[in-house]
């Protein structure tokens, strides 16, 4: 087993995190699902050796918490008897219903392949940092967009046929757009972008790259680019990946984590669910969900009702799917306050204004939402301090007792409603009422 991973790199198998409850690890599964025996068995494994909390990314892999240096060797064993291969190096990364989903413009896995042996042939997976990832996005149902990538691809209709879209740098909305091009030449520009970063170091990323290299990966396909046709073309917005979604000759239902983390016992009594009635597969998910395959129609509305009844979200209008909240106090032993209840008193008595991302943060680590929030709730030395328009480790603007921060956003929320004009959003209103405003009523008695 090798010595504990600094923070920021990858908690793969072999190689534990250490956090504030523990060792993490995290795997991806290389078929891109289990079993739901499978599912079950290592949930198991998790109760056995971690702290029995299981969780699924904003990435669509899965976490196991809780872990010492002994226990997670043994985890590993586990894994590796029942069967369960994990993807390692370079993450190259396709959507849970890549090549079955009826509406996707292009089955996404042949060209993700083609790039896995291009890093491989390269010898670029020891000389990239563990960050680095790409992205091969199929369209359909459910896209990859709100998934950030060094390199992405997402196939697109021209007038020529079906071209791959090369972009750096973002998730479907932000990344700086290169090229449209064939297969081959999406695959070889996707490469060199990563030849690229990989001269550069092993903590540099595409956003690392000099005007001139973008420019010289842009120009590689020497021929005019085709044109890209309307259906094709637009960027697509995010898709929840909970609800139903058809599949031609059958259905698959996804079921969100709520804060993309569950007891692994609510996990099993899911899948033990599924299992009975008839699920085949059970996919990670982008976006802290499981998506069910293979469950006869009439079997979807039952799993649906187990799965609420357990206290997963099953509906992608859930409040909760507006809040990242970290493990928090007790569960942490770097929370300063109790996250998951503040999280909860929020979405239940505010889900009227939950159109923005909120973070409940039980340290400045903000390991639940790295980036950016509209607000952020903040435990350290003085209390939860509120943090507008900025990541958990700016300064709060305000702070309250962490035991009132609930009762304090309930406040912001009270002035959102009295004060949003009409057809406002609430992440508009907040942005017209600025941070002192806000601030200060947060703090108020």
């Amino acid at each position: 087993m090798n010595a504990f991973l600094r923070r920021g790199a990858c908690p793969a198998l072999s190689a534990p995190m250490q956090t504030g409850d523990g060792l993490l690890v995290r795997l991806n599964p290389v078929s891109g699902g289990l079993s739901p025996r499978l599912l079950i068995e290592l949930a198991e494994a998790a109760l056995r050796h971690g702290n029995g909390i299981m969780e699924v990314t904003a990435r669509g892999s899965m976490q196991i918490r809780g872990l010492t240096m002994e226990s997670a060797a043994l985890l590993a064993a586990e894994v590796d008897a029942l069967g369960i291969a994990v993807r390692t190096g370079v993450p190259v990364e396709t959507g849970p219903l890549a090549g079955i989903d009826p509406r996707e413009i292009a089955d996404p896995r042949p060209m993700a392949e083609c790039i896995r042996m291009g890093i491989e042939e390269a010898g670029l997976a020891i000389r990239l940092g563990p960050k680095v990832a790409v992205v091969v996005d199929g369209g359909g149902q459910l896209t990859l967009d709100a998934v950030t990538a060094d390199v992405r691809l997402a196939a697109t209709r021209t007038d020529v046929g079906i071209q791959w879209r090369v972009s750096v740098a973002g998730d479907g909305q932000t990344a700086k757009p290169l090229a449209v091009a064939d297969e081959d030449a999406a695959r070889d520009i996707a490469v060199a972008a990563l030849r690229m970063v990989a001269e550069k170091g092993r903590e540099a990323h595409t956003r690392d790259l000099s005007r001139r290299q973008l420019e010289s990966l842009a120009g590689w396909h020497s021929m005019a680019p085709p044109s890209v046709l309307p259906e094709g073309g637009a960027v697509e917005r995010f898709h929840s990946p909970i609800g139903y979604f058809s599949l031609g000759k059958g259905h698959a239902l996804g079921i969100g984590l709520a804060y993309g983390s569950m007891p692994a016992d609510k996990i099993i009594g899911l899948a033990q669910k599924a299992l009975a009635l008839g699920a085949t597969e059970i996919r990670l998910v982008p976006g802290r969900a499981l998506l069910f395959l293979g469950q006869p129609a009439d079997a979807k509305q039952s799993l649906h009702d187990t799965a609420a009844t357990l206290g997963f979200v099953t509906s992608p209008a859930d409040p909760r799917t507006r809040i990242a909240a970290c493990p928090g106090t007790p569960a942490c032993a770097s929370g300063r306050i109790a996250t998951r209840d503040i999280a909860e008193a929020i979405a239940a008595e505010n889900a009227d204004i939950l159109d923005f991302t909120l973070h409940v943060s039980g340290c400045a680590k903000g390991c639940a939402h790295p980036g950016p929030a509209a607000l952020t709730i903040v435990g350290g030395e003085n209390g939860a301090g509120l943090v507008v328009n900025a990541t958990a480790k700016a300064l709060p603007a305000g702070y309250r007792p962490g035991y009132d921060a609930a009762r304090g956003i309930s406040r912001v929320a009270a002035m959102i409603r009295s004060a949003r004009f009409q057809g406002e959003t609430a992440a508009a209103c907040l942005t017209r009422l600025g941070p002192a405003g806000i601030a200060e009523t947060y703090k108020q008695e």
